[in-house]
């Protein structure tokens, strides 16, 4: 029988890297964990959980003009400064990263702070020159931003950086269109940025249902961000005195304090050594697996989003748990992909669960659609005409809920409990049948006309 080092090596301590190594560890394996940067992956340090924070920070801005609607005497000058938010939020991420370090630590699997790469099917090699042996190798490192080669991309920034801001941008420009691009739109646009935003296509959001992102898109135009559509970078220059000037496709040159490449991001890879155990990728760079997350080397496995299934955090969490609990805890789990639930948190925020209504026409034929199209109780008051829309989609023959689809004041906290009634396949008559939560606006789900 062969001896190796460990039971379970782990490339990656992100969401999924970290929930598989403990879970493994809980179970008894012998389990590392290696990490180059730090632990906790994108999510913690450079995604999901700075950039929420950022967006609680943003919304204080309109909070504090509405809230003298609702009889506070609030500055209309009221000062804002960026420092103060970014150190505070950095300084959570500080504290999670810790967190996720004894975490792991506590569950007895070893934490090794340097790069890894696959040097076999069984191998991997340490950047301190170590090479150390596995049963079983889990890679899980996720994604990184994709950058635009277009002549002067490296004057503009990722997601990454735009934590680490010195200050916010008078005007700040944002490739892209899908969440990230939204989400940090309306960051900085809350924050007292100008923001432009340009997209190859003319469609923001693909994915979501076409009434909700349209409703943002009307949204956001009425705050003032703009939008340049079937635009391609040709080029960014710095000027001497430091601004960037862009050129692109089908509209004129703009002149910017900041560029921002939010278009997608791309499984982290690279030099990974793959091809050394014969572990595939497609032309994405995305790890094929198949659904025990197996790559095409027998021993090696991929979760999260350097597959490129779902890149969700939960999913990836879900992936690394049912590798786990599969393998090390005699148990074995298929993660199910079917209604998983999304939001965007713009301003404002957007989620859905389920079909889109193209889709569930495309998949179902014939399908009932149900609405409410209303203003918040508190955009009434504030005297702000900010619309929320709420859609439901079903099949017309059976009744089944399909998909959920909405935008407006918490709305992904809202859905995440409708997302539930959908993933069980209930009807709209037990939405019919279910009183009413009166003065809420969840009350209009069950409402819906």
């Amino acid at each position: 029988m062969a001896q190796y080092d460990y039971d379970l090596f782990v490339i990656g301590a992100g969401s999924g890297g970290t929930r598989a190594a403990r879970v493994a560890a809980a179970y008894g394996a012998r389990v590392a964990v290696a990490e180059e940067y730090r632990v906790g992956g994108t999510c913690v340090i450079r995604g999901c959980v700075p950039k929420k924070l950022l967006v609680y920070g943003a919304h204080f801005a309109e909070d504090l003009r509405d809230a003298r609607h609702f009889g506070w005497d609030v500055p209309a000058d009221c000062a804002f400064t960026w420092a103060r938010l970014r150190d505070n939020v950095l300084a959570e991420v500080d504290r999670i990263n810790e967190a996720y370090t004894r975490t792991i630590e506590s569950s007895g699997a070893e934490i090794i702070h340097q790069r890894a790469v696959i040097a076999g099917p069984n191998e991997v090699k340490l950047a301190d020159g170590r090479t150390v042996t596995a049963e079983r190798i889990l890679i899980a490192t996720g994604a990184t931003p994709q950058v635009p080669s277009c002549p002067g991309h490296e004057h503009g920034i990722t997601s990454n950086e735009a934590f680490h801001l010195d200050a916010i941008p008078e005007r700040v420009l944002i490739a892209g269109a899908g969440y990230i691009a939204n989400e940090f739109a309306g960051v900085f646009h809350q924050l007292g940025a100008h923001v432009m935003l340009i997209n190859r296509t003319d469609v923001i959001l693909r994915g979501y249902d076409e009434q909700v992102r349209d409703r943002l898109l009307q949204i956001s135009m009425a705050k003032g961000i703009e939008f340049r559509f079937n635009a391609e970078f040709k080029g960014i220059e710095k000027q001497d005195d430091g601004c960037l000037k862009v050129s692109m496709t089908n509209h004129p040159d703009v002149v910017v304090d900041a560029v921002m490449f939010a278009t997608g991001r791309v499984p982290n890879t690279g030099g990974l050594g793959l091809e050394t155990a014969g572990v595939e990728w497609d032309d994405k760079g995305a790890i094929k697996v198949d659904d025990q997350s197996r790559t095409t080397c027998p021993s090696i496995f991929a979760v999260g989003d350097v597959t490129n299934r779902v890149q969700l955090t939960p999913v990836a969490i879900r992936e690394g748990q049912a590798f786990a609990d599969t393998f090390y805890g005699n148990k074995p789990t298929r993660v199910d992909y079917d209604c998983i639930p999304s939001a965007v948190f713009s301003h404002p925020p957007i989620a859905g669960v389920g079909l889109t209504e193209a889709q569930a026409r495309q998949k179902h034929g014939s399908v009932k659609v149900y609405h409410s199209d209303f203003r918040p109780m508190k955009n009434v008051l504030a005297g702000r005409n900010e619309r929320a829309l709420y859609k439901m989609v079903c099949d017309a023959d059976s009744d089944r809920i399909l998909g959920i689809h909405m935008i407006g004041p918490d709305a992904p906290e809202i859905l995440q409990a409708a997302a539930v009634a959908v993933k069980a396949g209930l009807t709209k008559a037990a939405f019919d049948a279910t009183v009413a939560l009166h003065p809420t606006m969840a009350e209009e789900l069950v409402l819906l006309k």
